[in-house]
């Protein structure tokens, strides 16, 4: 009898819809094997009204999941990369990396505005420091809220928003990013989509990841038939500058990697949480030195001052 393999979960939509289009992949490339998926409740699911920032740095959408993995409750974890820590435990292996969705960040506004065209002290809600500090940098006129909740429910603050709502989360605008809109079909309700020279994305941001126990090689097989080389090359480099940095989770900090042929540029970023200060570098050479390039970028970057300033703001 052909192995069950069970597959962990968060479940909100969008986490459902990006395990659908892991096992679709998976089911393409082993269609003799059989999968049931789990559900697991993670931190930042239980507490999806809190606070993003002093949860930061914690793995809130992954810890659940990995002890579910070590404990044999699930034989593989479908993750979003970008809430990964840059370091994986011994005992997990990071077995795939799927073909990466735009990795783009994008404004949903009130009328369609774009990001230059809101009036001064429009209200737009991000949670994410990265994004704050890009946007004040951009726009210093814009009031920026934290904003919590799941994909639907920060697109309707902005659909059914607005003076006539009477609530005081009444928003302008959300910014969010684009990879989640697309895979819940609501790429639609994207105004712009942010030029990565105005919004540098979140490392990982856009990809898939699948995780497995270390000792396990069927799964890890398994997982490695869905694994998209040109998007692990990118992200390695991302998440390697990531490690270098040490960043702690109140700077905001943000990468990119794009392949031409075999050369990857790897573009970095480390800011002031309000955007008075930001340091972007940029570093290019061969794909398969994408841990090398990382590293070069973060010293680069420490050559500019980031140093000071991830020892300031943590």
């Amino acid at each position: 009898m052909a192995r069950e393999f069970r597959v962990g979960t968060r479940g909100s939509r969008l986490a459902r819809a990006q395990t659908d289009i892991i096992l679709e992949r998976l089911r393409r490339a082993q269609p003799a094997a059989a999968f049931r998926v789990v559900e697991i409740k993670t931190e930042g699911d239980r507490r999806s009204q809190a606070p993003l920032l002093p949860l930061a740095g914690r793995g809130i959408f992954v810890k659940e999941l990995e002890q579910a993995l070590r404990e044999g409750r699930i034989d593989l974890a479908v993750h979003s990369l970008k809430d990964l820590p840059s370091a994986v435990s011994p005992d997990l292996c990071l077995a795939a990396i799927g073909a990466r969705e735009d990795p783009r960040d994008a404004l949903v506004s009130r009328e369609r505005r774009r990001l230059s065209e809101l009036a001064p002290g429009a209200r737009l809600g991000t949670s994410s420091p990265r994004r704050v500090a890009q946007l004040r940098a951009f726009r210093p006129d814009l009031d920026l809220l934290p904003i919590r909740g799941n994909v639907d429910s920060r697109v309707r603050k902005v659909s059914e928003g607005g003076p006539s709502a009477g609530s005081v989360q009444a928003l302008d605008g959300i910014v969010l990013a684009l990879a989640g809109l697309k895979r819940l079909g609501l790429e639609g309700q994207a105004a712009e989509v942010i030029p990565t020279e105005v919004c540098l994305p979140a490392v990982g941001q856009g990809a898939l990841a699948i995780e497995t126990r270390a000792d396990d090689s069927e799964t890890i097989a398994l997982a490695r038939l869905c694994d998209h080389e040109p998007t692990r090359w990118a992200t390695a480099a991302e998440r390697a500058f990531l490690h270098a940095l040490g960043g702690g989770c109140q700077t905001p900090i943000a990468a990119y990697g794009r392949l031409n042929g075999q050369t990857l540029a790897l573009d970095g970023l480390v800011a002031a949480p309000d955007g008075s200060r930001l340091l972007r570098e940029r570093v290019s050479g061969a794909a398969q030195d994408a841990e090398s390039l990382g590293q070069e970028l973060a010293r680069r970057m420490f050559g500019l001052g980031a140093r000071e300033l991830i020892a300031t703001y943590g």
